[in-house]
């Protein structure tokens, strides 16, 4: 048995050693391929990383080191905390009536990380906050004398049945905001019939979160192509082993990681290395092409392919060229974290229907970001989305109450959906269409220049794969 003195001396890049459930492992060995950086793991060199490791690790990344075991740690010598947690009276879910306030409930009872992590947008955040108040300059146009005493919100989504048009897009480390993490998130889904698409840096790995989920319910798994194509390829092949995960999310909206300044001033404070967000982009590859990817990609998995992060009616075209491979795009400024002023997906669902309204036949258009009332997403699918995806909401509803913070947040988007589709005059969802809505004022700010597709695009596109 090592004592905690013994240990505390191993915190150099030359001899790295971390306690991680009262066990020793010496790290030096895997401190150059860390996909975090070798500073993520130094900083807790000597060092009890517990905490740290458990809210961003799956468990199965303890196995990988194991190899690199010394022994345990005399408990009595671990350090102590120097403070308890302040316990917060949480008032009870049923009494928060919209996203906006589960979010402030969330907030008071998550660590600085967390916010920094969840809350936080590329510079000044004007795609984050423009991303729902996009939704306000949008007008409804509603019909009377219909029979409205039902309405429902089922459908389809890649040929799989869905309860409601609303899935939960990929957001990583799920327990920096909760111990449940992406599991909380899957069981809070499950009574909705809610289709969730599993980050690919989720704090559980694929297995541990589709493990208690009955066949029928809907899984995507979300892929970051790394650097070291192998870790990737890996990763699919257990993917595809999964039957719950119905189809491959590609993202290509963040192929480095936007200048988060939340999430890196908390860094700062806290004195650490890197920032959460620079941690999980650092193993990513930013060379991803038409051709070359889709073609990989085709090679190492069957199950059909969503593209994440269409942001122009040029990129839905070739994406559709890719169809049937693609069968699927989703019209995403990833939530504003990636490039600030980038246009949110209702910008580039209009600007499909002027440019290219043929794409909506060959593959299934999904936006994400910004929806934050029940209205929003009604508009969405009135303007020929056939999913809408929520993010940060999932996540300050399992920070605010777990999986009953999931569900409460899925059951206001479900009832503010209902009253909405009743007011316009709409039964289900398949009832909705341009028709509900005036887009008159955004017009104007909708892309109004020519293609720029060239004809080296289209020459490649003949080959295709």
């Amino acid at each position: 048995m090592l004592t905690f003195s013994e240990v505390s001396e191993h915190n150099t890049k030359d001899s790295c050693w971390v306690i991680l459930y009262g066990k020793v492992y010496d790290v030096t060995g895997i401190l150059d391929s860390h996909p975090g950086g070798t500073q993520a793991i130094i900083r807790w060199g000597g060092r009890d990383a517990t905490e740290e490791f458990d809210m961003i690790h799956p468990s199965e990344t303890l196995e990988e080191i194991e190899g690199s075991y010394l022994g345990t740690v005399e408990p009595q010598e671990q350090p102590i905390a120097d403070s308890t947690p302040k316990e917060i009276t949480q008032a009870p879910l049923s009494t928060l009536l919209n996203l906006d306030e589960m979010e402030v409930a969330a907030t008071k009872v998550i660590s600085k990380k967390a916010w920094g992590y969840y809350f936080s947008a590329a510079d000044d955040k004007i795609s984050k906050y423009f991303n729902t108040q996009v939704y306000r300059s949008i007008l409804f146009r509603p019909r009377v004398f219909v029979d409205c005493r039902t309405c429902e919100l089922e459908t389809e989504l890649l040929g799989h049945k869905v309860g409601l048009p609303i899935f939960v897009s990929p957001t990583a480390m799920a327990r920096l905001g909760h111990p449940a993490g992406e599991n909380g998130i899957a069981e809070g889904c499950r009574s909705f019939g809610c289709l969730q698409i599993i980050a690919n840096n989720s704090s559980l790995s694929p297995e541990e979160i589709v493990a208690n989920a009955p066949s029928t319910q809907i899984f995507g798994w979300q892929l970051y192509v790394q650097l070291n194509r192998q870790l990737s390829e890996s990763m699919l092949a257990r993917v595809n082993r999964l039957d719950r995960v119905k189809f491959i999310v590609l993202t290509l909206d963040a192929p480095v990681s936007g200048k988060r300044e939340d999430d890196e001033r908390i860094n700062i404070q806290a004195n650490t290395a890197a920032s959460v967000s620079n941690q999980l982009f650092a193993g990513t590859d930013p060379s991803l092409t038409w051709v070359d990817t889709l073609r990989w990609l085709s090679q190492h998995t069957t199950k059909p392919i969503v593209l994440k992060g269409i942001q122009t009616h040029e990129d839905a075209i070739l994406a559709a060229q890719y169809a049937p491979l693609v069968k699927g795009v989703v019209l995403s400024n990833h939530g504003g974290r990636s490039l600030d002023t980038a246009p949110p997906a209702v910008h580039t669902l209009l600007e499909l229907q002027k440019y290219c309204p043929d794409v909506y036949d060959k593959v299934e258009v999904w936006v994400d970001g910004g929806i934050r009332r029940g209205t929003d997403a009604v508009k969405a699918l009135c303007l020929g989305a056939k999913a809408v995806g929520i993010g940060r909401p999932a996540l300050w509803g399992l920070a605010a109450g777990g999986v009953e913070g999931v569900e409460r947040t899925l059951q206001i988007l479900s009832d503010e959906m209902k009253t909405c589709m009743r007011l316009l005059g709409a039964k289900t969802v398949g009832d909705l269409g341009p028709q509900h809505v005036n887009t008159a004022i955004l017009q104007q700010q909708i892309y109004g220049g020519p293609s720029h597709l060239v004809d080296e695009t289209w020459g490649f596109m003949k080959g295709k794969l």
